[in-house]
């Protein structure tokens, strides 16, 4: 596989890298008291004015016109995804914990797939085993993440994590009332049903605004500019929540703004254009793993067999999407011409036969040709 088929898939993880280290920092300068509404508001302000110069140099000759349908597309990504969903995630994280916000976002496969199966940008056939292999693939991952989050298991004791199972259980016991955690639910819901609108509404636009990085400077500033006025209705008078402090807050927002916000929006509208939306979401669940991983690592907590058999099933998950979708693209033409470039059908066919030589042997061909119909008295 060379590299630039490997290129799709770098980048999706490298995503899935960043996501996962996002909620981690986050859900720390969240209990810290950091603001989500400025955290996206600043988060977005900070992507645009990194990715701007990057999109004014590298674009500046291939940049599409910016038309008003494009404008209105923008706008509505700008709301979705920068506003909505990071609000809805972060305030719904405050609620529940880091964990379950994590899990809840797996249910994004499942969601885009079936957007962007009504709406006709992913080819499923049930009877090609291809298209079996990626619902049932995009089944399974959203299964694999349900395990990790349910099941729980026996604790598999590590080096790096010996002597620290009893802090972690003090740390995880930290109580949530079910009035918060209903309310912290539906709000990660809302939250992954508007991003993966946003996917699906990113990919449209792509087709008439085929400029990753001046769209997705556009979308930060349209995120930017809505969330600030979102922000000064709901802080009304709290000034305090605009002031930006050396904490874990800021440390946040530049790292969401510039990994996750610019790059993750700029490699994600790559990906896309030849892989679609779904694709990108199939890597979804991979985060919840890498959190896990990391969880252990940088913060010792113990991993359980739930855990681990729930990695399994979302790497066998994953396979089964990638598979099918490798074999989407190398599948043959269904028939040898394009039906859109055959001839008119009020074209009038004249059968004629054609005698040619060959070796002395008399061979009789018969051919079609296509005459436009003659105008008669200029009708």
């Amino acid at each position: 596989m060379t590299f630039e088929k490997l290129k799709p898939y770098l980048y999706v993880i490298f995503l899935q890298f960043g996501n996962a280290g996002l909620v981690i920092i986050a859900k720390a300068a969240l209990n810290h008291g950091m603001n989500h509404y400025t955290f996206a508001t600043y988060r977005n302000l900070i992507a645009a004015l990194v990715m701007a110069p990057f999109a004014l140099i590298f674009e500046r000759k291939g940049r599409p016109k910016l038309t008003f349908s494009i404008f209105l597309k923008i706008m509505l990504l700008g709301f979705l995804e920068p506003v909505v969903d990071q609000n809805l995630y972060y305030a719904g994280m405050k609620y529940t914990t880091a964990t379950f916000a994590v899990a809840m976002t797996n249910i994004i496969p499942a969601l885009t797939f079936l957007m962007a199966w009504v709406c006709r940008m992913e080819k499923v056939n049930i009877k090609k085993v291809h298209s079996i292999g990626k619902i049932v693939g995009t089944l399974v991952t959203v299964g694999g993440a349900m395990i990790m989050t349910v099941v729980a298991g026996p604790t598999i004791g590590l080096p790096w994590t010996k002597g620290s199972t009893t802090t972690h259980q003090q740390q995880s016991a930290t109580h949530v009332s079910p009035g918060d955690n209903i309310k912290g639910s539906m709000m990660i819901i809302a939250g992954c049903l508007s991003w993966s609108c946003f996917y699906i509404v990113q990919a449209i636009t792509l087709k008439s605004y085929p400029a990753e990085l001046s769209l997705t400077t556009l979308i930060c500033a349209a995120g930017a500019l809505q969330g600030g006025i979102v922000t000064v209705i709901a802080e009304k008078g709290h000034n305090e929540a605009w002031k930006l402090q050396l904490d874990a807050g800021l440390v946040t927002m530049i790292y969401g703004g510039v990994i996750c916000s610019g790059l993750g929006y700029y490699l994600s509208g790559i990906i896309m254009k030849s892989k679609g939306p779904v694709f990108v979401t199939a890597f979804n669940p991979l985060s919840m793993v890498i959190v896990a991983v990391l969880g252990s690592i940088v913060l010792a907590e113990s991993l359980n067999l739930g855990r681990v058999l729930g990695a399994v099933v979302i790497v066998m998950g994953l396979y089964l999407v990638i598979w099918g979708k490798s074999k989407e693209h190398n599948q043959p033409p269904t028939s040898k011409c394009d039906p859109n470039e055959l001839a008119p059908v009020n074209h009038q066919q004249l059968p004629m036969t054609v005698t040619s030589t060959r070796f002395g042997k008399l061979e009789m061909d018969s051919v079609s040709i296509a005459i436009p119909p003659t105008k008669v008295n200029g009708i």
